[in-house]
C-alpha cells in the first residue's frame, strides 16, 4: 500500500462503518474479578497471554453466560485491561475533529465510570483501513491505580482512575499504517517501541513524570514495525525483548544497554510480541519474509549466527 494512497473499498468501509459502535462482553464466571486474576497490559499479567485456570464459559449468547453488555461509541483495535474491578479500552471518535479517547467500566455491572479526551487530533480516518487510531492497549501500574495509554504518534500519557490527566508526551515518527505496539510497565518503568521510517527506538519512560529516562536507537537500517516489548528474567537477569524491523534486542530494562541481538534480513512490518519460554524467546521475523525463530537467551553480543532451536 503507497503510503500516500488512501482508497479505501466501498465494502471494507461498510464493515468498517458496522463496527464503529461495538461492545464489550462480560461471561458468566468472569463477571467478578480479584485482584489475583487482574488483567493489566496487553496479552495479560504474564505478557504471554496466559489466563488463570479458573471456569470458562464456552458457548454463549443473549440468553447464556452473558452477565453484561454495553455498547461503546468510537472505533478501536485495542485490548480491555484490569484491574481493582475495572476494566479499561480506548476508542477513538471521528467528531469535534478526532477525540482519542479513555474509557473505564465496572466490571460486575458495566456501568461507565470514567470517559476522558487525553488528546484531539485534527485526523479523522485511519491511514490503514485494517487498523484504527486507537490500537494499542492500556497498561495498569501494579497498583491499580493508574493507567498508561498510547496512540503512536499522536501521544502517550498516563492518567489516574478519576480520569484526571498526569502528564502527556508525544514521540513523532512516520508509520505508513498507523499506530499498533502497547505500552508495558516495569518497575517505575514505562516502555515502549517506536518504529517508524524516519526514526526506530525503544523509549523506558519515567512512569511519574513522563520524562525519558533512556532511548536505545535502532541501528540502520530501520522500517516500520508494531510490537510490544516483553520483559522476561532470565536467572538473576532481566532482559526487556524489542522487537523491530530487521533484528530483535534484548536490553537491560534499567539502563537501555543491550545484551544480545539477532538479525534477520527483510522482515519488517512485524507486529507479534515475543513469547519466552524453554530457555528460548520465540520472535516472528515480519512481512514478505515471514519466519518463527527461537532464540536462546543466555547469549552476548550478536547471537545471529549461534544456534537456534528451530525456526
Amino acid at each position: 500500500m503507497n503510503a500516500t494512497h488512501r482508497t479505501v473499498d466501498p465494502n471494507v468501509r461498510n464493515l468498517r462503518d458496522q463496527a464503529c459502535l461495538w461492545f464489550i462482553v462480560f461471561f458468566v464466571g468472569t463477571c467478578t474479578v480479584t485482584q489475583g486474576n487482574d488483567w493489566p497490559e496487553f496479552r495479560g499479567p504474564t505478557g504471554q497471554g496466559i489466563a488463570a485456570d479458573t471456569p470458562v464459559a464456552l458457548e454463549w449468547n443473549e440468553d447464556k453466560n452473558i452477565t453484561w453488555k454495553t455498547q461503546i461509541p468510537g472505533l478501536g483495535w485495542s485490548s480491555p485491561v484490569i484491574a481493582n474491578d475495572k476494566v479499561w479500552l480506548t476508542t477513538f471518535s471521528a467528531t469535534n475533529n478526532g477525540s482519542l479517547r479513555l474509557l473505564g467500566f465496572s466490571t460486575t455491572t458495566g456501568e461507565s465510570i470514567a470517559d476522558v479526551e487525553v488528546f484531539r487530533i485534527g485526523d479523522t480516518e485511519p491511514p490503514n483501513p485494517k487498523n484504527s487510531l486507537a490500537s494499542p492497549t492500556p497498561a495498569i501500574d501494579p497498583s491499580g491505580n493508574r493507567i498508561y495509554v498510547h496512540f503512536g504518534a499522536y501521544g502517550t500519557a498516563a492518567l489516574t482512575t478519576t480520569g484526571e490527566i498526569l502528564w502527556t508526551i508525544r514521540l513523532p515518527y512516520v508509520s505508513q499504517h498507523g499506530n499498533g505496539g502497547s505500552p508495558i510497565v516495569y518497575d517505575d518503568l514505562v516502555l515502549l517501541n517506536v518504529d517508524g521510517y524516519d526514526t526506530a527506538f525503544i523509549v523506558a519512560l519515567d512512569a511519574a513524570t513522563g520524562n525519558e529516562r533512556w532511548r536505545a536507537t535502532r541501528p540502520e537500517p530501520i522500517s516500520q514495525a508494531y510490537t510490544t516489548p516483553h520483559v522476561i528474567s532470565v536467572g538473576q537477569q532481566q532482559q526487556v525483548i524489542s522487537v523491530a524491523a530487521f533484528r530483535t534486542i534484548a536490553l537491560n530494562p534499567k539502563s537501555g544497554e543491550e545484551i544480545w541481538h539477532v538479525n534477520y534480513p527483510n522482515g519488517f512490518s512485524n507486529v507479534p510480541r515475543p513469547v519466552y519460554g524453554h530457555g528460548f524467546v520465540y520472535i516472528t521475523t515480519g512481512f514478505q519474509t515471514p519466519t518463527l525463530l527461537a532464540i536462546r537467551v543466555d547469549g552476548i553480543g550478536d547471537v545471529t549466527n549461534s544456534p537456534v532451536s528451530w525456526k
